[in-house]
């Protein structure tokens, strides 16, 4: 074969080892990640804080925001662990005696660096903050609901503030029918003796929608109970018919989490937050390519030491990266960091670490090379 076939073949090889190892460890890492914000929000689907049927709906909106930063570790195991194998089965040998220098290895890894670097750009400047946004206003809707929206049969429901718990024996599927209900609501009234619980029974009640818009929860046959707590001066009053009036839901269209801002609306506002976000966005596509620099040096292994003698420094590395970017954002919406300075520097030095891993080497087997010559030439 011809040395460009031969090149194709090798740079089609080492692309597909990185990117079958980029995938699988991505979606490992993805799976941990969403399990446990969804364990997270079931364990608030289940409080009532949050509607049951709208989990997976928030999890697909929160999705990208997990992917933007779940593909740049990727990538970066993902080249550790391939290349760590190649070196360990004597392939890299093989590569580098017909030629392959690290740097021409590093150009043929920048290849699907950076088609994961437009990934991630397209997930940080457009799809995650789309996705935050429709995510703020599902939380908005759900804040609206009232507790008789995610009111289960046979299980306690208490509103946000703990002021009122209702409780149903059944419920029909359309919401508007209940048996076997139980509410209890605090009193807060100004005066002393105004305050304490309000218990309400009754056999079944059933909710209305009145002209003027207003929900009641309309109870039949029942008993209300009035007292404080401690004391023995309740009082008992049954009821045919008991009215009692349920929150307007207020839907608000306001967003205010500042990484569902759409982007262009970032670009030339002067606002430190505002600034912090975008710079943070662009950092993330450069991420890719820092690391990928930093990577392919750190995936030389020695096949004697095993592949994963590397892995915890390089781990360790890349979270302190990602640690000081984090900081540098933090620092930059507080006004402490200039905008010209901002998060680049962070860039910049693990670029300029990322260049001396790689240059390393070389330079160490050539001062090597020119001490043995010296020492030749005195001897």
């Amino acid at each position: 074969t011809t040395p460009g076939v031969s090149g194709l073949i090798v740079f089609r090889y080492l692309s597909r080892e990185v990117m079958v190892t980029l995938s699988a460890v991505s979606a490992v890492l993805l799976v941990i990640i969403m399990s446990g914000r969804f364990i997270k929000y079931l364990a608030q689907a289940a409080s009532g804080a949050l509607d049951p049927g709208s989990l997976f709906l928030i999890m697909g909106f929160r999705l990208p925001g997990f992917m933007q930063l779940i593909l740049p570790l990727g990538l970066f195991l993902g080249i550790l662990l391939a290349y760590g194998r190649l070196y360990l089965e004597s392939e890299m040998t093989v590569l580098s005696a017909t030629g392959m220098s690290q740097q021409r290895l590093l150009g043929m890894t920048l290849v699907p660096a950076a088609f994961v670097a437009l990934v991630v750009a397209w997930l940080s400047l457009s799809l995650a903050p789309q996705g935050a946004n429709q995510f703020q206003l599902l939380l908005n809707k759900q804040d609206a609901l009232t507790e008789f929206d995610t009111l289960e049969p046979g299980r306690f429901q208490s509103l946000s503030d703990g002021s009122r718990v209702t409780y149903t024996e059944e419920l029909t599927n359309d919401r508007t029918n209940l048996s076997g209900v139980f509410i209890s609501q605090k009193n807060l009234g100004q005066d002393a003796k105004d305050r304490g619980i309000s218990v309400l029974v009754a056999e079944k009640g059933r909710q209305e929608v009145r002209p003027d818009g207003s929900r009641w929860l309309v109870l039949d046959n029942g008993y209300r109970y009035d007292g404080q707590p401690g004391l023995a001066d309740y009082r008992a009053i049954q009821y045919d018919t008991y009215g009692v009036l349920l929150p307007k839901p207020d839907v608000s269209d306001e967003v205010t989490d500042r990484d569902a801002i759409p982007t262009l609306d970032l670009i030339g506002n002067p606002e430190p937050r505002a600034i912090a976000e975008l710079q943070w966005r662009i950092s993330l596509p450069l991420l890719v390519f820092v690391v990928t620099l930093i990577a392919v040096p750190l995936s030389r292994v020695n096949p004697r030491q095993g592949r994963f003698l590397k892995l915890l420094p390089a781990i360790l590395l890349y979270m302190g990266y990602l640690t000081m970017l984090i900081s540098a954002r933090g620092a930059l919406e507080k006004g402490k960091l200039s905008p010209v300075l901002g998060l680049w520097w962070v860039h910049i030095l693990f670029l300029a670490i990322g260049l001396g891993l790689l240059y390393w080497e070389p330079l160490r087997l050539k001062l090597a090379s020119r001490r043995s010559v010296k020492e030749m030439a005195r001897g």
